[in-house]
């Protein structure tokens, strides 16, 4: 097969692309609409159209009259403006998306929007079409943002302020005074990501697709990445952080969901995705942007390193027929070098005109591409502010820049300007990994968890009790049991060690973190309650990959809060930053009690139980801590979501709020009954609901009878239990279902104790009784559950 291709645009992008072309030998002929000065061989032709709307038909007419097999085109524009369809409506392939694709880069808000609904890794967002719904959203942000102009603004519409004065500084400039047209129409408020970045040029046909190897470019027009912002002013790869581990999560939490997702939503990918991403600290991807063609001078970076036998012309040709796979397509074990020489004066004003002259002795596998060049009377001119680029392959990437740097040397012009540092970022890496590697360098911020530490010790003081001073810091806590009101050889301690399950899921994805704290106190100190003990002292645990002051401040704020409605005193805890263990925003937590019984009171009371005892219902505030994994498989599988209002809810509150409410603490309202030795026995009713908590604390020969009618269950129990379709058995033993705690009383005590709860503000029914039961193990039967939901 000969191939007649037409590409579109004249940078250095199209150079690399008509370079690499024209070694196909299943190319005939390249026509390049309008090229450069360095666009022009044996094979190649200018031709003076460009991709710009008003060439359209023309750029038609010329492609049907020679016969063009394939068309490429290079910049974003044409692509945005559907210049794809121009050509596949006479029937010609066209290596590129369509419109509607190709709105992926050419709306900010778009592919945010997109990203979101496919669960891809990207800053959180908010898009906003007016200006004072904007201002008011910049006021309240506790976080660096960024400003994005929604629309294609030549590189050019990005923001970075300082501060909020700045920021609507910015949001004026975009907006109201228009700096980047219609681009600012819409606007895209985001959280400012801090790391390195990578840039990802994948090559797809909407179904299958290979990454080349990922590159780091280098923005700023100075040293040490200094500067204003530019085109691109050199770029390396593969990037030495791009590891195979980082390779791998960006492929599975990125590529393939955007090709996928891109394909489900009728708009298929076909061409190079360009994605740019930005590589935490701990090596979690996130997407900054997408474009949807070959990056500069990324692609003068990358092209050099296909190896001989992958004909890019046939690759461009079988992606543009959604048939990638039936072609090879690899690259070379080697690293490549882009070193960009600009006009003096870019970005700002520059000159035009002056002469280039470019040595021919390169070195072996250096390349010179042109970008901003024009030929006239046999001369090449500069013509723009990015003029050319030297690129060199080497066995190693010190090799590589080197080289290119000598290709730099070959070439001349008035006013040149290089950076002199590129892949400074790589070499900056390595020279620390020689030196050693610091504790902050590897993920941990050990001043970050020094700064929580005081941030935190107030909180925790006020919940000092006699016997414990809650000063926290040290190796661990201490409690004086004669101070705290326990001595003697009758005394016994008693721990329990829980954490919160899944529910800290929710509460990650609500970004509500101060009430789980809470739950972590009460599912500790519940246990201990119901042994007839005391809660005196309280320890947590907090681990997550990256340490976020803020969140870790609201958690433990929450263990305080748990803790003084406990009566207890919050003495000591760890908190543990470990990188790559947990996803971004994800933590874990666990915490564990100590209490104090006399030997004569602890319960259950099993002996002393017997049939006729009345079973207390201590009423719930709500789903508390267990059966989550429910509650979450439910919503996951509904119409609904966490920021939905609740259907059940009268306050108008969200369902993530309703189910993040905490769980009860049933401390203060028992102790005065059981230092009167009123109470048999006590169930917290957690995972397993009433049916198997309640006979945890029975002898083998009673049951308990429960009327569920005694009460009513609140219904956003109710309304899991029908949204989920669930049958009443796992409803009743997933579910507390309105009772958090269930007392076992002698008829005779009954009164006292209701009246204790009462004086106590706490609301308390009776529930049930203890009956015989003939054979086998204690048991709970729940009546009259018929019809409740």
């Amino acid at each position: 097969m000969s191939l007649n291709i037409l590409v579109i645009g004249n940078g250095g992008r199209e150079h690399a692309i008509v370079w690499r072309l024209a070694q196909s030998s299943s190319v005939k002929k390249i026509y390049v609409a309008p090229g450069n000065g360095g666009t022009f061989d044996s094979k190649v032709e200018n031709i003076p159209l460009s991709g710009s709307p008003k060439d359209f038909d023309a750029l038609q007419a010329f492609a049907v009259e020679n016969k063009i097999d394939l068309v490429v085109p290079g910049p974003e524009q044409p692509l945005v403006d559907g210049i794809t369809s121009v050509f596949t409506k006479v029937g010609i392939p066209v290596f590129g998306p369509s419109a509607k694709a190709a709105l992926m880069e050419g709306s900010k808000a778009h592919s945010k929007i997109f990203m979101d609904k496919h669960g891809i890794p990207t800053a959180q967002f908010k898009n906003f079409t007016s200006v004072e719904e904007a201002k008011k959203h910049i006021e309240q942000v506790d976080y660096k943002i960024v400003l994005k102009a929604d629309g294609i603004a030549a590189g050019k519409g990005v923001l970075i302020p300082e501060t909020k004065e700045e920021a609507l500084q910015g949001l004026n400039e975009i907006m109201v005074d228009k700096n980047f047209g219609d681009a600012g129409n819409e606007i895209v408020i985001e959280e400012y990501l801090e790391g390195d970045e990578l840039s990802i040029l994948t090559i797809t046909d909407g179904y299958s697709f290979f990454n080349l190897p990922a590159a780091q470019d280098h923005k700023r027009i100075g040293d040490g990445d200094q500067g204003l912002n530019t085109g691109g002013m050199g770029a390396y790869a593969p990037a030495p952080i791009a590891t195979p581990d980082v390779l791998k999560k960006i492929d599975e939490q990125i590529i393939k969901p955007t090709i996928d997702g891109m394909r489900k939503d009728g708009t298929p990918m076909c061409g190079v995705l360009f994605t740019g991403i930005m590589l935490s600290p701990t090596k979690e991807p996130k997407v900054l942007e997408y474009n949807v063609r070959f990056g500069d001078p990324e692609t003068q970076t990358v092209l050099p390193l296909l190896t001989d036998d992958t004909d890019l012309a046939q690759v461009m040709l079988a992606c543009a027929e959604h048939r990638l796979d039936s072609v090879n397509i690899d690259t070379k074990p080697l690293f490549s070098t882009t070193v960009v020489m600009a006009a003096g004066g870019y970005p700002e004003a520059y000159g035009k005109g002056d002469e280039i002259t470019i040595k021919s002795d390169l070195p072996a596998d250096t390349f010179i591409f042109h970008a901003g060049t024009s030929a006239k009377d046999g001369k090449v001119l500069t013509a723009g502010g990015r003029v050319i680029a030297s690129t060199a392959i080497a066995a190693t990437l010190r090799e590589s820049v080197d080289k290119a740097y000598v290709g730099v040397d070959h070439v001349q012009f008035e006013k040149k300007y290089n950076r002199k540092d590129i892949a400074h970022r790589a070499f900056r890496d390595a020279d620390k990994k020689a030196s050693g590697v610091t504790y902050a360098e590897a993920g941990v911020s050990v001043d970050n968890g020094n700064l929580l530490v005081e941030q935190i010790k107030a909180k925790v003081k006020s919940t000092a009790r006699p016997g414990a001073d809650s000063d926290i810091g040290g190796f661990g806590g201490l409690f004086d049991l004669k101070k705290g009101g326990y001595s003697g050889d009758d005394t016994l301690l008693v721990a329990a060690t829980d954490g919160v399950g899944t529910k800290l899921r929710v509460a990650q994805i609500m970004d509500i973190h101060d009430t789980v704290g809470i739950d972590l106190v009460a599912m500790n100190v519940n246990d201990l309650v119901v042994q007839g003990a005391e809660p005196l002292i309280f320890l947590d645990y907090f681990a997550t990959g990256k340490l976020d002051i803020n969140i870790a401040s609201k958690f433990v704020s929450g263990v305080a809060d748990g803790c003084i409605q406990a009566g207890c005193a919050l003495v000591g805890g760890e908190t543990s930053e470990m990188p790559g263990m947990y996803d971004a925003g994800h933590y874990d937590t666990n915490g564990t009690a100590v209490g104090a019984v006399h030997k004569d009171k602890i319960l259950p009371r099993i002996d002393a139980m017997a049939a006729g005892n009345v079973l207390i219902g201590v009423k719930s505030d709500g789903i508390h801590s267990n059966g989550f994994s429910l509650v979450r498989h439910i919503i996951e599988t509904s119409q609904y979501d966490y920021t939905t209002v609740a259907p059940w809810s009268k306050s108008g509150k969200t369902i993530g709020e309703e189910v993040l409410v905490p769980t009860k603490i049933y401390v203060k309202q028992l102790l005065k009954s059981l230092r009167e030795d009123l109470l048999l026995g006590l169930a917290h009713i957690t995972g397993g609901g009433l049916v198997e908590n309640i006979p945890r604390a029975l002898p083998k020969n009673l049951q308990a009878k429960i009327d569920i009618s005694a009460w009513e269950v609140p219904e956003i129990f109710k309304w899991f239990g029908k949204e989920g379709n669930v049958p009443k058995d796992d409803w009743l033993k997933t579910f507390n279902v309105g009772i958090g705690m269930v007392l076992i009383v002698d008829q005779a005590n009954v009164d006292k104790v209701l009246a204790n709860l009462k004086n106590e503000g706490e609301e308390a029914v009776v529930i049930g009784e203890l009956v015989d039961l003939a054979a086998g193990e204690a048991q709970c039967i729940v009546q009259n559950t018929e019809g409740l939901y």
